[in-house]
This record gives C-alpha cells, sequence and structure tokens, in this order.
C-alpha cells in the first residue's frame, strides 16, 4: 500500500487536458523500472515503489506475436508461419518475418483478430485511478519488427503501396482494440511507441512522415477521442520537427522529450501550452552517474520547465528503463523529490 495517497482519475486528467485541479504533479515512474535486473537489490528496489504513489494504472495490452506460437488457443500472430530465428542469434532489429513484400496478401488475408479473448489478460480491479492501456510498437516499430530494420527504411521509398496496405490493417487492427479497451474496460487512455528519432535527429523526412505516418496517428488520435480516451505516444529520439504536426491532429500526452537529443526549454516554450509532456528524467547519464542530489536538482529543473501554472501540461516519469546502473539512493531521491517538489510547486502556484 502507498504511503503517499495516489491521484483520483480526475485530477490526472485535469492535467492532461490543461486544467489542472491536481495537489502535486502526477507521478508514472513504476512503469519504467525493472527491479529484476537490479539483483540482490531487487527486494530494495520493490520496498522503495511500494512506499511513492504510480498515479497511473498502466495495463498491458496483449498484442500478437509477430511468428505463431503455442500458447495461444486460437491463430493470433502477425503472420502465419513459424519462427525460423527461435534458436538463433540474429539480432532482434534482423528478424525478418515479411521477406518478401509478395507475401503480404496472405499476411492480410490471415491477418490477428482484435477480437481475441486473450487481448488484455490481467486487468486490475479499477481502483480510481486514471487507466492507461499499453501497447508496444505501433508503425515504424511495428513496421521494422515485421520487415527487418534494415528493409524498413527503404520500403518507404521502394514499396509505398504496400507500407500503406500493412499500415492501414495495423489501424483497423488497433482502432477496435481501443473500442475494447474503453467499452470493456473503462481505459481512459492509450500509451503506445514508435521511436521515430535518432540521438540527432529523426529517422524520416517530413515527407515521408506526412505521408505514410501522420495520415493513421490522426485516425487513432480521433478514434481515441471519440470514444472518450486520451492518446499518449512514446517516441524516443530527437522527433522535434514532427511536434508541430502532432499538434495539428491533437496528441495528448508526448513522452520523454529526450534529454541531450533535444532541448526540452525550448520544447516547453513552444510547445508546453497545447501538450501534455510525459517528462522523462534522463536515464543515459543522470540516474547512472549523476549523484542522488544531482538527480533531485534534475527532477527539479524538470517540474520548473514542464509544470504550467493553472494549468499542469505535466506529468513526471523516467525516459526509459532504469536498471541495476542506477543506485539505490539516487531512485530514492528521484521520487522523494518528485512527491515533495511536485507538491511545493502546486501549492505555491508557482510554474
Amino acid at each position: 500500500m502507498n504511503m503517499i495517497p495516489t491521484l483520483k482519475r480526475e485530477a490526472v486528467v485535469s492535467v492532461i487536458e490543461g486544467r489542472s485541479t491536481s495537489e502535486r504533479v502526477p507521478l508514472q515512474i513504476h512503469l519504467w523500472i525493472h527491479p529484476d535486473a537490479f539483483g540482490d537489490r531487487e527486494a530494495a528496489v520493490r520496498d522503495i515503489m511500494t512506499r511513492y504513489p504510480a498515479d497511473i494504472q498502466v495495463i498491458g495490452i496483449f498484442m500478437p506475436d509477430v511468428f505463431r506460437f503455442q500458447r495461444h488457443s486460437e491463430p493470433y500472430s502477425w503472420v502465419p508461419a513459424e519462427d525460423p530465428y527461435r534458436d538463433t542469434s540474429v539480432a532482434h532489429d534482423e528478424r525478418i518475418a515479411i521477406p518478401d513484400w509478395s507475401q503480404l496478401d496472405t499476411v492480410l488475408e490471415n491477418f490477428p483478430d482484435p477480437d481475441y479473448n486473450g487481448l488484455i489478460p490481467d486487468v486490475p480491479e479499477d481502483d480510481g485511478r486514471y487507466r492507461l492501456g499499453l501497447w508496444w510498437y505501433c508503425l515504424f516499430e511495428r513496421h521494422w519488427s515485421l520487415r527487418g530494420m534494415t528493409n524498413a527504411l527503404t520500403d518507404y521509398y521502394d514499396y509505398p503501396r504496400e507500407v500503406h496496405r500493412l499500415f492501414r490493417a495495423l489501424t483497423d487492427f488497433y482502432k477496435r482494440t481501443m473500442e475494447r479497451c474503453r467499452h470493456e474496460f473503462g481505459f481512459d487512455g492509450i500509451l503506445t511507441s514508435d521511436d521515430l528519432g535518432t540521438q540527432t535527429q529523426p529517422f524520416f523526412s517530413m515527407d515521408i512522415f506526412r505521408e505514410f505516418f501522420k495520415p493513421y496517428y490522426e485516425e487513432l488520435i480521433e478514434k481515441a477521442h471519440d470514444l472518450g480516451m486520451h492518446f499518449w505516444l512514446h517516441a524516443c529520439g530527437n522527433v522535434e520537427p514532427f511536434i508541430p504536426e502532432w499538434l495539428e491532429i491533437d496528441l495528448d500526452v508526448l513522452h520523454p522529450i529526450q534529454k541531450y537529443a533535444m532541448d526540452e526549454r525550448d520544447i516547453a516554450r513552444k510547445y508546453g501550452e497545447h501538450i501534455t509532456i510525459l517528462a522523462g528524467l534522463d536515464v543515459q547519464q543522470v540516474i547512472p552517474w549523476g549523484t542522488p542530489d544531482e538527480v533531485r536538482a534534475e527532477v527539479r529543473h524538470l517540474i520548473n520547465t514542464y509544470w504550467k501554472k493553472g494549468s499542469g501540461r505535466l506529468i513526471l516519469s523516467a525516459g526509459n528503463g532504469i536498471n541495476e546502473d542506477c543506485s539505490l539512493e539516487s531512485l530514492e531521491a528521484f521520487f522523494d523529490e518528485a512527491v515533495a517538489y511536485g507538491r511545493k510547486v502546486v501549492e505555491n502556484g508557482e510554474g
């Protein structure tokens, strides 16, 4: 049981929608902590996690496996074939499930059913927190998981029609998934992922983004809004050129605004009034190498940068997975400062 009360659904909704009634900055840190990676410190990590609030109830959505897998009671894979890489050491991003686009007709004819019984295998009781459904890999990430990274990066030029057919099928699958999430389980939002940026720039030109990604994101966001849900997107790397495009199609929440890939002050100044930032504390340098005092200073910096007086527009998180290179002292400092300073800023009417 958390010693510090979690925020209610309505408080988180008010922050996302820019009319904050929250008593402190909401936190979504627990999702990114991997206690089992800490070895003999796992129990201590879990103890820290129980003492601080998880304001978002994150519920996993079970997407199909790439290849057939025997655990399913009915066909539920993106590709109707056995896994040829099961006992190999081929790099994850070079495992090719669709080696030739001539196979696409067969793939689409056997596409998985979003009404699969195990879509959401473990739904916890509604405890009053904001309920966020999560699936990893949306468009680009699903594309390269099926075609391999090298193929995927050239497909937009060499096989545009085939990419659109794949994205059409994926988008329809996701839209039905969102319907079930809302109608069957009462989710408040959907979080998915597409890492569209490198450390220095996006993977794609604006023309590629506008042709292959923006229209399908727009459909997904519109669907979420029609259902009364928010749409959250995780996109690592430098994705700044795409942010105005996402604003045009009303993306609700963007994660993480990766430190050292983008300038968070500049992002907040340009866009912070119009989109909620799920601000990620840096896990490349600050968490592994920073002292607890430096971690606290970075938490205050993120809150000062993104929190908007009277509207909110900030949920505090980690930039990605927190693993064994984080000290217990730094992990505790992250949580403690996030709660204490996140409350102070709101109470004092700062931001």
